[in-house]
């Protein structure tokens, strides 16, 4: 198995606009770089957008193509703003929500 790789992410609820339902804002970092981003209707279609970006990140780091079915993931429960890992045969990955990262 291979060292899992680092990203940060952050997601938040983003404030009513013109729009009248909620929104969730979601970003995808490595280091400084952000990687992706983007909004969603609710928090677990904004992690799934998170985890499907961290997944094509990941592979095309490590210069593999994926099958088509490895990106098919189960629903899960919401991550609850902590660290989540995730695995993908020998790549791993490891979530951090950003403002863990922030000295108080």
């Amino acid at each position: 198995m291979t060292e899992p790789l680092e990203l940060t992410y952050d997601l938040h609820l983003l404030p009513r606009g013109r729009i009248s339902f909620r929104r969730w804002r979601w970003e995808l970092w490595h280091g400084a770089q952000l990687l992706a981003a983007g909004w969603r209707l609710t928090p677990v279609h904004a992690q799934r957008a998170l985890r499907a970006h961290a997944f094509r990140y990941v592979h095309r780091l490590h210069g593999v193509h994926p099958l088509p079915s490895q990106a098919d993931h189960p629903a899960e429960e919401p991550w609850g703003g902590g660290s989540t890992a995730f695995h993908w045969g020998d790549l791993r990955v490891v979530l951090t929500h950003r403002p863990l990262l922030e000295p108080a």
